[in-house]
């Protein structure tokens, strides 16, 4: 049997090039060895796509990623899967633990299932797609990242958020936007509560054509012309005596 499970090669052709997914058991193999595996740079692994089979609700998995490589993970996976991706396109069938797709600087992440509190925390690029709902502080001090949830979200969501976009077409929780510096919000349902320094803002024509563009990357079928913007209101950027109580 391969070391890494057995070997999957699908065989269609582009151009003249043989397109080949390996498939790797985490019931034969341990998380460090799959995750040193899919971290071999492409020229070192000759592989380009991989199935996980059997995550069982592992944690750590499919991290630090820098290769422009697809990965399939067939089922629920623990905390921070996909943490520090770069470049790699993953996509998890099941639901996911705290922090899936944490610290992210590129690449695309898709949850086909429901994720739990601190998704997407402090990503600094790429996009992260939650099918179904996200718990609390979903996108909680995002610094450049997307982060779309198909559900709804729970309570401090993008709190403490510095930039990057948050996308969500469900409703959100208590204290949307706390403490708020300069990312986007966009809410298709209801806001039970803006936090400290949030606020509703117009919906500009530059941001209705950057959220319909970054739907059509993020694969998200929903209308832009729906949603509602809300900001920073920018006034607890420096102390001001008259705001202690909203610090």
């Amino acid at each position: 049997m391969h070391a890494y499970g057995s070997r999957n090669r699908r065989q269609s052709i582009v151009g003249a090039a043989l397109k080949i997914m390996e498939t790797i058991d985490l019931n034969v193999v341990k998380v460090r060895d799959l995750n040193q595996r899919l971290q071999r740079p492409i020229h070192e692994s000759g592989e380009t796509k991989y199935q996980i089979l059997n995550p069982g609700g592992r944690h750590a998995l499919a991290v630090g990623l820098t290769e422009p490589i697809q990965i399939e993970i067939e089922g629920h996976t623990g905390y921070y899967c996909a943490g520090m991706n770069q470049e790699a396109r993953i996509t998890i069938n099941g639901n996911v633990g705290t922090g899936v797709a944490e610290n992210m600087m590129s690449g695309y992440v898709r949850v086909v299932g429901d994720a739990s509190q601190s998704a997407g925390a402090t990503a600094n690029g790429g996009i992260l797609v939650i099918e179904g709902d996200a718990s609390a502080r979903c996108a909680i001090s995002l610094k450049g990242g997307n982060v779309i949830v198909c559900g709804s979200a729970g309570h401090m969501a993008a709190f403490m958020a510095q930039a990057g976009r948050l996308v969500v077409l469900g409703n959100v929780g208590a204290d949307l936007g706390d403490s708020l510096y300069e990312a986007d919000i966009y809410v298709r349902g209801s806001v039970a509560s803006l936090g400290a320094d949030c606020e509703e803002k117009e919906m500009m024509s530059e941001d209705l054509t950057a959220l319909k563009q970054l739907l059509i990357e993020a694969d998200v079928a929903a209308d832009a012309a729906e949603f509602r913007h809300y900001g920073s209101a920018r006034k607890l950027y420096h102390f001001n005596i008259e705001n202690a109580d909203e610090y």
